[in-house]
């Protein structure tokens, strides 16, 4: 039999890459003789570079830039012939907070990222863009590639009080022999009440009371710049740096849907008879562009049933068929929640061995 695997990342746990990893060593255990191929997911976000790196390839290349708070952080740029992929997490991660206001925070390490692939020689470069702890509307990104303007472009959202000009030609010179791609689900405009702030905004801890006078100061870009690519589908993905590349000439493609493409998923879910997938938890809202949703989309494209392993299941059987997926496994169900956290490789490992033997021939 020949399975397919294609988690996403269990947050805060395991990257895609060890639970596809742990998956596989579990469902050997009951099924030894299986066809494995491991296929770790992303969306854009978080572990974008190091999916795209184990099933591709290529080059990685270590960097060091600006963090959302002028820290210097870690960044990776992976190249494979003209093509280059970075990740806006590495730079203006929530995980680099610390805490911090994001109302404050920059985007200037992602600019920095696309400087280096850019300085790599690559002509196409796909930015991956989620689980930003930023709202600056990728004022950062701006800067970092040569724009200038009449107020700060590093100082967050908070910094573009009064902004009236933008000068984008030096930004726009800087990135003219290249593609630029936007890998992201998120189909937020910049501003207003679906915008990048009010979505967004509270779970990168800017106040209730707050959200209306970030949501201006957004606005107070778009105004000095383009109104018109504001309101674009993607131009408030990971606090408005889908804007900016945007307003670079930047074409946005889901994150998923990229991912998939490099993967070749498709061809490889028509040679399974089975695909597994996963995530942290798994429920309904698994159907806005998330990993579980579009492994399943393709597995049912394939005429291949999918199975999905996750920390906790969150739907019942109508919602997961929804989802189409065939039935939904849960880690903490079988291991409860300590064990779940406190081994997660090895309670997926036997969870998926569990599975096996119900779905394996």
């Amino acid at each position: 039999m020949r399975v397919l695997i294609a988690p996403d990342k269990f947050a805060g746990t395991l990257t895609a890459v060890e639970a596809a990893q742990a998956i596989a060593d579990g469902w050997a255990r009951h099924a030894p003789a299986d066809e494995l191929d491991l296929a770790p997911m992303a969306d854009g976000g978080p572990g974008f570079v190091d999916v795209l790196h184990a099933t591709l390839g290529g080059e990685i290349s270590g960097v060091t830039i600006t963090g959302p708070h002028h820290q210097r952080v870690p960044g990776a740029v992976l190249t494979l012939g003209d093509r280059a992929w970075v990740e806006s997490a590495q730079a203006c991660g929530l995980t680099l907070t610390g805490g911090e206001r994001a109302e404050s925070a920059t985007t200037w390490g992602v600019g920095e990222l696309v400087m280096h692939a850019l300085e790599a020689g690559a002509t196409d470069v796909v930015v991956g863009l989620g689980g930003s702890g930023t709202n600056d509307g990728g004022a950062g990104l701006l800067g970092a590639l040569g724009a200038t303007a009449d107020r700060p472009l590093d100082a967050g959202a908070t910094g573009l009080e009064g902004i009236t000009t933008v000068d984008l030609g030096p930004a726009r010179a800087r990135v003219a022999e290249a593609t630029l791609t936007c890998a992201s689900d998120v189909d937020s405009p910049l501003t207003g009440l679906f915008g990048a702030t009010k979505t967004f905004g509270p779970q990168k801890g800017i106040d209730e009371d707050r959200l209306a006078i970030v949501d201006a100061l957004l606005e107070q870009l778009a105004a000095a710049t383009d109104r018109r690519v504001a309101l674009a589908k993607g131009a408030g993905a990971a606090g408005g740096l889908g804007f900016a590349l945007l307003l670079l000439g930047a074409t946005r493609r889901p994150g998923f849907d990229v991912v998939a493409d490099a993967l070749d998923l498709a061809r490889r879910a028509r040679a399974a008879d089975l695909v597994l997938t996963g995530e942290g938890a798994f429920d309904f809202s698994s159907r806005s562009g998330k990993v579980p949703y579009g492994v399943a989309t393709v597995a049912a494209e394939a005429l291949r049933p999918c199975v999905a392993l996750a920390g906790q299941v969150l739907v019942g059987a109508r919602e997961m068929r929804a989802l189409g997926v065939e039935s939904a496994y849960s880690l903490v169900d079988l291991v409860g929640e300590e064990q779940a956290l406190g081994d997660p490789a090895g309670s997926l490992a036997r969870l998926a061995e569990r599975v096996a033997r119900t779905w394996s021939r």
